[in-house]
Formats: C-alpha cells, structure tokens, sequence
C-alpha cells in the first residue's frame, strides 16, 4: 500500500462547501487507489466568528506541518472589527508570497478573444495594496478632503514572484511577458523589474519581454495566440489581470488557483489550491454551480504533492485534470458554459471517466 498523503481541507461558505463537498469525491481512495488522508478545518463564517479567527490559524499552522491545502471559497465580511478575510490570515501563517492563476482554452467553450496558448499570471501574495496604512485629512466631504494609502513590497517577495515566473515559462516553454509600470514608478514598481530582470540573466533560455502594464492589458488580446505567456505581476495588478484572463478564455471557473509558499531556494513548502471565484450565494441549493475551478484545485494540489517523487500522485491529478477538461469538451456543462447540466451530474461524469482511466489492478 502506499504511504498516505494528508491534505489540510478548508471548508467555506455556501456554494463554495456544496463545491467542496463535490470535488472532494475525486480523491476518494476507492477512486483513485491512493490513500489520501483530509484534516478538516470548518473555516465557515459563523465558526470563524465562533472562535475569533483561531480555526483559520489552526488551519495555516497544519499546513506548514503537511504542505498541502485545498480551501472552498469563504465569505468576508464588510464590517469594520469583524472577522475579515481568512484568505489574509491563512496567506500570513503560512509564508505565502506567490499566488499562481492559470488560465486555458476548455474544449467546446469559445473565448471572447484569440487566446490559444495557456496564460498563466504570478502574483504577489502579499503586500502591495493589500494590508496598507490608509488616512484621510482635510474637511470630511469637502473639497480639499484627501484620501491616503502607505503601500510597500519587499525584495523577497519580488523575487520570488520572478524567479517562480521564469522557472513556471521554461517547463512550458512559454515567455515571460508584462511586468509593472516602472516608467512611472521607478523606485516601487521598479523593484519588481529589477528582479525580472536579474531572473531573465539567470534563465538565459526563457523568451522575455518586459511590457508596462497598461499595454499587457492590450497585449493580452494579440499576443496570447502566439506561445503561452506567463506574466508576473504585483498583488494589485494581479489580482486584476488574473480575473480578466479567466474571463478570457470563457469562465473564472475554468481554473485552480494556487498560493504558494517558498524555501531560501524558492521551491514550494506550501501548497494551497482554491478555486478564484467566490461563494456565489445566488447558486447557493440548486446543484447548478459550475465544480471545475474545485476539481483543477484538487489536482494541483496533487501535482505539488508529486513534487516529492510520487509519480502516482502525478497520474492522478493528470487524470483528474483531463476528465475534468474531457467532460466539459464532450458538452457536459453546467448552465454557465452553456450546458444544461447539474453540478452533480458534471462530477459524476468526471468520476466515471476516472474509473476508465484507472489501471487494472495486479
């Protein structure tokens, strides 16, 4: 038998628990004849509320010791001295700096633009405009009222999103494209070049073309049918440029997304995957939600988990991904991507797909 594989389960909100719970199905050992362990943390918001955020440290805390993650989608609350995002406390405790969305063509589903190629945006996990000091001064509501914002980044993080960026373009072969908007800020943004820079000096096989922000953005609608781009990017930028690409190929939902935190070397200690979309509380009861970010997650999580040898870890998050992809392109598709299936029956299809792919015993 081989060893167990223990993996920290965050679970979240409305239809982002229903999408848990469904996904969860694939790694079932009667499916894919691994053993693999699930330490559930209830990261809900009555029971982050419950216990003052302490679930949600229990959760970082379990997996810096396993290395591993898959969290449901968990709702913020707005208010002022509630509980906040747990996506903020999880990325903190455990040493996250880089976030890495993946975008790509799903079989039957047409894009609203010529992207061919896989894009994939390297973000920063942490800093940036998130977390920053915020003021005001001046008359509240007048004219001369202003509006104030302390950002900071640090050189580690820059250089792991870099570094993790031309190591991500030379396995796909693809070119590191975009970057911040250096002409303008040269000491901020600038750090982030810098260390683009110094990654493209290191991995002299990687195709690189730095490009300001703003004409990446314009950039993303030619250059994309070309070669897969992987695109670093600042925690602001990203977390925009992230949604637009997934929207560009034809749904948020079509992909995982994955936090990471990283050594002195900059290999992944840490592995969570997620789904990017939120926990969409219209779908909330109807078995309509689209599970195909949840089911990516599932195999990311599991590819990082053969990052240590495993090849039948490696197998398995393959043959997750293809029937994933595989059923979506044989028509079996929620309501979103123009299907009419329910989220149920999209898993099913996924599970009876990985019952063929399975190997015959000896």
């Amino acid at each position: 038998m081989a060893s167990r594989t223990r993996l920290v389960v965050c679970e979240g909100d409305e239809t982002g628990q229903e999408l848990l719970e469904q996904s969860l199905r694939v790694l079932d050992t009667g499916v894919l004849g691994i053993p693999i362990e699930l330490l559930r943390f209830d990261l809900s918001l009555e029971h982050r509320r419950r216990t003052a955020n302490a679930v949600v440290r229990e959760a970082a805390e379990a997996m810096v010791e396993v290395g591993l993650g898959l969290k449901a989608a968990t709702i913020t609350p707005p208010g002022v001295g509630d509980v906040g995002s747990p996506n903020r406390i999880l990325r903190e405790g455990v040493g996250g700096s880089v976030i890495v969305r993946t975008g790509r063509r799903i079989t039957g589903v047409v894009p609203l633009a010529p992207v061919v190629h896989p894009i994939v945006v390297v973000r920063m996990a942490v800093g940036d405009a998130y977390g920053a000091e915020e003021r005001r001064s001046g008359t509240p509501g007048g004219s001369d009222e202003q509006a104030w914002r302390t950002e900071r980044i640090d050189r580690g993080t820059c250089r792991a999103v870099a570094e993790y960026s031309f190591r991500t373009a030379s396995a796909m072969e693809g070119c590191v494209y975009g970057g911040p908007k250096w002409t303008v800020s040269a000491l901020y943004e600038g750090m982030l070049k810098e260390e683009m820079d110094a990654a493209a000096a290191r991995h002299g096989d990687v195709r690189y073309r730095p490009t300001l922000i703003d004409a990446a953005y314009a950039g993303l609608l030619t250059e994309a049918g070309e070669q897969t781009l992987v695109i670093p990017a600042l925690n602001r930028d990203g977390d925009c440029l992230s949604d637009l690409v997934l929207a560009l190929f034809g749904s948020i939902a079509g992909s995982e997304s994955v936090l990471l935190a990283l050594d002195e070397e900059l290999h992944p200690t840490v592995a969570m995957a997620e789904a990017p979309h939120g926990t969409a509380p219209s779908l909330c009861g109807k078995d309509v939600a689209n599970p195909m970010a949840m089911l990516l997650a599932c195999a990311a999580v599991l590819d990082h988990a053969a990052g240590h040898g495993d090849p039948a870890l490696a197998s398995a998050a393959s043959a997750i991904r293809e029937a994933t992809l595989g059923a979506a392109a044989d028509g079996i598709r929620t309501f979103d991507l123009g299907g009419d299936a329910s989220t149920t029956e999209v898993v099913d299809e996924v599970l009876v797909r990985l019952a063929r792919s399975a190997p015959e015993p000896t």
